[in-house]
């Protein structure tokens, strides 16, 4: 499979080929390790399950972002094969763009800048955009780059705060540029839009984004340029999909389901990911001790909590959960070492557990996205799917280009 951006019909034949993958393929990838101590698929792959178990922390997250190399028994090398062939996208063709001026980048974090930059490079048309609008736009970075050599420009974005401070840029840079409060989801947001208007979005959320692909549609703009992300930011309890195949496909996606893709991080430090794993360890040492004050073999969920519990001890932090969730006071005796090193037992084997889950994170992504896909070819556009920058940069690394002919 040559890996060229998607269009035309392949758009159809790589969601059909993604759909059965899925759909046959479910029961391994809906269990999620975290809540569940004791997967089904394990039974049907027991030798699998066992390998995995025996791995450590480090070994899990050594392969975390290439899980198709592992060399893991059956039937993980059918499946790594499947997942990479059909999760090859190209990347769409860079335009050699004028070195921007270095004032653009002012206020914008590096590795944003990139994202942008690369967004930028990559949004080749038949027709020259008249207008740019970018669609919750934030302080309007990426519109700024986008419209410095004139073109028009409208922002739209919801944060008061951020409009403001957009407009001071543009302003201290010269540029034609209107900042405009807007809730995209509110019934006026298709007053904004106009068929010369070229919307673009560089990770807008869940419905934020859909709902720029459905009133740009209605609006009859004539292109539009969109990466999604967060595709479980959704208002609604379960996936609702776009496009006609999507819509008589067997697969019903909870918002658990949608978060698969979003499991993959490529960006934050030692630091955070040393919170983040001894605040994994700890909430899955109180999973332990909640089973056993309840009598219940059940996950129970528990809140977000602030980053200073971390500092107590495991004793004050199960403790004061469990008066936080209304559970029996822990024995006093309770062996709280012991608890710890259980926890992160658990740890190492949740995130082993979760490489078979990890075989499935772009596959997933690739049908939600050619969802989106169908439904602008169904609405008259042309489409093209690609990757517009490095997967380093951003895991969320596809952009649909559509265009009415």
């Amino acid at each position: 499979m040559d890996d060229q951006p998607l269009g035309g019909d392949a758009l159809f034949q790589r969601f059909q080929a993604l759909d059965r993958l899925l759909t046959e393929r479910q029961a391994l990838w809906r269990p999620q390790p975290f809540t569940q101590h004791r997967l089904p698929w394990e039974d049907v792959h027991p030798e699998l399950g066992r390998w995995l178990r025996s791995r450590s922390l480090e070994q899990a997250e050594a392969d975390h972002h290439h899980p198709q190399r592992l060399q893991a028994p059956s039937p993980w090398p059918d499946l790594a094969r499947q997942s990479d062939a059909l999760s090859r996208v190209g990347e769409l063709p860079q335009r050699v763009r004028p070195t921007p001026p270095a004032r653009l980048a002012l206020d914008v974090p590096g590795r944003k800048w990139q994202q942008i930059q690369a967004f930028a490079s990559s949004l080749s048309f038949q027709s020259a955009p008249l207008h740019w609008l970018d669609w919750c736009a934030g302080k309007g970075h990426l519109g700024r780059l986008l419209a410095h050599d004139g073109t028009p420009l409208t922002c739209l974005e919801h944060d008061r705060q951020l409009i403001e401070d957009g407009h001071r840029l543009s302003q201290r840079l010269g540029l034609t540029a209107h900042h405009l409060q807007q809730d995209v989801l509110a019934a006026d947001a298709l007053e904004r839009l106009a068929a010369h208007h070229t919307p673009v979005a560089l990770h807008a959320c869940g419905d934020l984004h859909v709902r720029l692909l459905q009133l740009a549609s209605r609006a009859g703009c004539r292109q539009l340029a969109i990466a999604p992300c967060c595709y479980n930011r959704i208002a609604t309890p379960s996936y609702q999909p776009l496009s006609a195949p999507a819509r008589a496909s067997a697969l019903q996606l909870s918002l658990e389901d949608l978060a698969l893709p979003l499991r993959e991080t490529v960006t934050a430090g030692a630091r955070v990911r040393r919170q983040r794993d001894l605040s994994m360890a700890r909430r899955l040492a109180f999973d332990l001790l909640q089973r056993q004050l309840r009598g219940s073999d059940d996950y129970l969920p528990t809140p977000s909590l602030p980053p200073a519990w971390l500092d107590k001890s495991l004793a004050s932090y199960c403790q004061d959960l469990a008066s936080l969730k209304g559970l029996p006071a822990p024995d006093p005796a309770t062996d709280w070492s012991r608890l710890e090193q259980q926890g992160w037992r658990r740890l190492a084997e949740v995130r082993n557990l979760e490489l078979l889950r990890a075989l499935f994170r772009r596959p997933l992504e690739l049908w939600l996205l050619l969802d989106r896909a169908l439904y602008l070819q169904e609405q008259g556009f042309a489409v093209r799917l690609g990757s517009f920058c490095a997967h380093h940069l951003s895991p969320r690394n596809l952009l649909l280009l559509a265009e009415r002919p």
